[in-house]
This record gives C-alpha cells, structure tokens and sequence, in this order.
C-alpha cells in the first residue's frame, strides 16, 4: 500500500504551487459547469429525455473528476498528501472510476445521437438507463481490479495526488494496462468516431450536422492521449527517463475534460442552454412557464 512521503526531487516551492494553481482552476470550472448541467435537468422537465440522461451520466461523471482535481490542488497548495495510505488507494478509486465512466459516456452520447439522427427508432428509455448503468458497473469493476491485485494505486511524480501506478512497469501492470486500455479507450474512441462519421454522411448531405461531430472526438484523444501514452511507454521502456515535471503534464490535460465536455455537450446545446438559463434566471423560468 502507498504511504505518504515528502515531495520526489525535482520539484521547487514555485513549481508545486503552480501546479496546485492550474488544478484548483479546472477544478471549480469543470465543478460549476457541470453543476449547472445537473441542476438544468434537474429543474427542467424538458430536458428529462433518454438522450440527455447519457449527457447527465456525462456530467456526473466529470464533477467526479473536478472533485479528483479539487483534492489535488488542496494537496498541491499543501505541498504534502495529507490523508495517508488508505485515503490516497480511495483517492485513486474515485478518480479512475470517474475518468473511465466520462470516456465511456462520451461514446455512449455518440452511439445515442447517431441512433437518434440517423434511424427511423428513437432511443428509448430503456436503452438509455441500461448504458448508463453498464457504463458505470463497468468502469466501478475495472477502477477495483487494482484494489484486488491487479494493477495498483500510487502517488504520482508530485506525491499529492495518486492515480494508477506506471512506475513499475512489470508484468502485472502491462497486463492491466493493454485489457483496460482497449476496452475503456481505443473501443469508446472507436465508437465515437464511427458514430460522428456515420451522422456526417448521413446528414451532411442535408446541411451541418444538428451537433458537433468533431469535438468529441478530438477531446477524447487530445486530452486522455497524452496518459496513454505515458502508460504506453511506461509499459514497454523505463519510464523514469521521463522528467518527472513533464510526467505530470498528463495529468494536469485530463483534468480539463470535464471543462470542455460542459462547454460542448451542454453549452453547445440549445435546449440545455436554455435550461441552464432559466435555472440561474427565475423570472426567465416564470415567463418560459407562462407561455
């Protein structure tokens, strides 16, 4: 198990502070973005419809991933992880688990918009909470694989946050890394652009697609490539011919997924937009519920 230890060489005083700086930010952006998200569905019968349950389960998902880069930063600000052992295995748990139900709620959203512009059925009920709920069991089962054995929680180059150990390199680790790494990335990416290519030439035919189908994808490999990577050549070199600083560059890019996503999934969208205005606008509300 990890155990709390003072900041690796490598890192000055300014440089953790930098750090803790640029994750306290994203946190509280991805954190009220996404909070206005829920509150919107929450108080918007409009919106209580199957396709925006997937982009709800999105914006659950990347709160948890705000809330992930919230203790971070207070860590970071700190400049030492205050909650020992078994709350830096808790801390690796909540944000795998999270970071791995955004990248398949993603893919999910995209399955759902080409279903819902492109064939003759609309998605129902149903279908939306069954994906919703294997998106979660799936990424819960995956995030307690390294909580049983197979792969493992530790701090990253920092020391004030933990996310799943690459440092080791051996075969336990490699194993983890390519099953989890087809089933939670390269599948869910696949998907995803599949499904916006499909919409393009179905729709385009008629004009601009009715979502932006480039987007999500370019998210999704923009911002979870770099760990991948990073995993990737921890699994087949030393990864420890990599500055520690530039380790945590990673990092510090996923964490502004849950920003990005608000932006895109409910900021780009007009009925969402409307609700989230009419949340943070009563008047509005009222007037909206007069007409």
């Amino acid at each position: 198990m990890a155990e709390s230890r003072a900041l690796p060489t490598g890192f000055g005083e300014l440089e953790v502070l930098a750090v803790g700086t640029v994750l306290l930010v994203e946190a509280l952006s991805g954190l009220s973005l996404n909070s206005l998200t829920i509150l919107s569905f929450c108080k918007t019968p409009e919106l209580r419809t199957p396709n925006h349950l997937l982009v709800l389960s999105l914006a659950l998902a990347d709160s948890g991933i705000s809330l992930n880069a919230l203790i971070a930063a207070t860590s970071s600000l700190l400049r030492r992880w205050p909650y020992g052992s078994e709350g830096c295995q808790a801390h690796g748990f909540q944000g795998f688990v999270t970071a791995l139900a955004s990248i398949c709620s993603s893919a999910a959203i995209a399955w759902g918009r080409y279903h819902h512009y492109c064939t003759r059925s609309r998605l129902d009920w149903n279908t939306a909470v069954s994906l919703v709920f294997f998106v979660w069991l799936s990424s819960t089962c995956w995030a307690a694989l390294p909580l049983l054995g197979w792969g493992h929680y530790d701090y990253e180059p920092l020391g004030t946050c933990c996310t799943l150990d690459y440092s080791r390199g051996d075969r336990n680790f490699t194993s983890f890394l390519f099953t989890m790494a087809f089933f939670n990335f390269l599948l869910p990416v696949f998907i995803t652009v599949i499904s916006y290519r499909l919409m393009e030439q179905k729709l385009g035919k008629a004009g601009r697609p009715p979502v932006n189908t480039i987007l999500p994808a370019r998210t999704l490999l923009l911002c979870w490539g770099p760990y991948a990577l990073l995993y990737l050549y921890a699994a087949i070199a030393d990864v420890t011919s990599i500055p520690l600083k530039l380790q945590m560059v990673p990092a510090l890019i996923a964490k502004t997924v849950p920003t990005i996503n608000a932006i895109n999934y409910a900021l780009g969208s007009e009925m969402v937009h409307r609700g989230i205005w009419q949340c943070l606008s009563p008047q509005r509300r009222q007037r909206d519920r007069e007409q």
